[in-house]
């Protein structure tokens, strides 16, 4: 798979995140266990490699110079240009991965909910960091946060989830439809990527926070396969390794077209990826 974003230059160092903000604990927790992603809750930026998602979303001149990182990155790493689907593949996983922690991290972390428009946020791809004008979010009741401006008090965890699910769902929309043309793609398979988008970078993150067991039931309940516009459920299943032991694994709803460079080192979690494979790597050193 495409890698995720990469890791922030050394001599810009990032401002921190806003703690004052009701998410700034968990952005600032994401920045602790993967310093490759840094979130910071001020409005878009411009200019000097960042790209707003508006711009993203509108499909023109902003979406182009976005791609062609890409195309540039595969010809230098692979030695030969991939077809512009698959760029935009690529393009669209580096994006849509990293959208959703944000979104995510702060359910897992402390139960609230933001809501990100397009227009509330901004990516350097480069710098690894992301912004977010934050103005409203969603929590539960006799959360601390509950009284504060923009704050919405939903009745329970199963709500909070639906405000999950409509909060990447409102953002990723308008970036999908701008997209789908370069991907040759329905919008079944795009909706398949978002799903897979969002479960696989909090379960990514859950390892790191050493709550692996609590992000998969999570993610179940939030993704069960049956929650248009979402295509498939969270999927994950448990593999026998050699000595007995059981190995987690998930099964994606989409491909992200890596195979198309290198046809025998698919994703892990990759439906072309079989199970014996899946157990090799997974217990091979």
């Amino acid at each position: 798979m495409p890698s995720a974003p990469a890791a922030p230059f050394s001599h810009v160092p990032p401002p921190p995140p806003a703690r004052e903000c009701p998410v700034g604990d968990a952005y600032a927790r994401l920045a602790e266990v993967f310093p490759r992603l840094t979130v910071t809750v001020e409005p878009p930026r411009q200019g000097d490699g960042w790209v707003t998602a508006a711009g993203l979303a509108a499909g023109g001149d902003e979406l182009d110079a976005f791609l062609a990182w890409d195309d540039e990155q595969i010809l230098r790493d692979h030695g030969e240009r991939a077809r512009p689907d698959v760029v935009a593949s690529f393009g669209l996983h580096r994006y849509a991965w990293p959208l959703c922690l944000l979104v995510t991290i702060p359910w897992f972390l402390c139960r609230r909910v933001v809501r990100l428009p397009v227009e509330a946020v901004s990516y350097h791809r480069v710098r690894g960091r992301m912004t977010a004008r934050i103005t409203e979010f969603a929590c539960l009741a006799g959360d601390p946060a509950a009284a504060r401006a923009g704050a919405l008090v939903v009745a329970d965890e199963e709500a909070l989830r639906v405000r999950v699910r409509e909060a990447v769902a409102e953002h990723l929309a308008p970036v999908l439809a701008a997209f789908r043309p370069r991907m040759r793609r329905g919008s079944r398979a795009l909706w398949g990527m978002a799903t897979d988008e969002l479960a696989e970078g909090l379960w990514r993150m859950s390892r790191l926070l050493g709550e692996e067991g609590r992000a998969e039931r999570e993610l179940e309940l939030l993704l069960p396969g049956s929650t248009p516009p979402y295509a498939g459920g969270a999927a994950f299943r448990a593999l026998t390794g050699p000595a007995g032991e059981s190995l987690r694994t998930r099964d994606r709803a989409s491909c992200c077209l890596f195979y198309t460079l290198r046809p025998d080192d698919t994703c892990l979690t990759c439906p072309r990826t079989g199970d014996d494979v899946r157990v090799a790597r997974m217990t091979t050193s």
